[in-house]
């Protein structure tokens, strides 16, 4: 019972690291990008509708991929594997 309740501390953990570091990417990601966007909108405005288009399908591949880790971390806090194949292990 002790190591099923050491599983769920760490999974609680992990989650954290998980939608943590996946929230920083994606700001981080999205800040640069809008930053390079301003630049090279102010050096070519006449390619700016062409910059405009890729920028925002740029924005939502990088809300993809956070999403995506939410996803994961959302899977280990409600339907965690590692506690159902301890269970399975311990025969019970």
């Amino acid at each position: 019972m002790e190591l099923i309740a050491h599983v769920q501390g760490l999974t609680a953990i992990a989650i954290g690291i998980i939608i943590g570091l996946g929230a920083l990417g994606a700001c981080l990601g999205i800040a640069i990008m809008g930053s390079k966007f301003l630049e090279s909108a102010a050096r070519q405005p006449e390619l700016v509708p062409l910059l405009q288009g890729r920028m925002f399908l740029l924005a939502g591949l990088i809300d993809a991929a956070f999403i995506i880790g939410l996803a994961v971390a959302l899977l280990f806090a409600f339907s965690n594997p590692l506690i159902a194949a301890l269970k399975t292990a311990a025969g019970g």
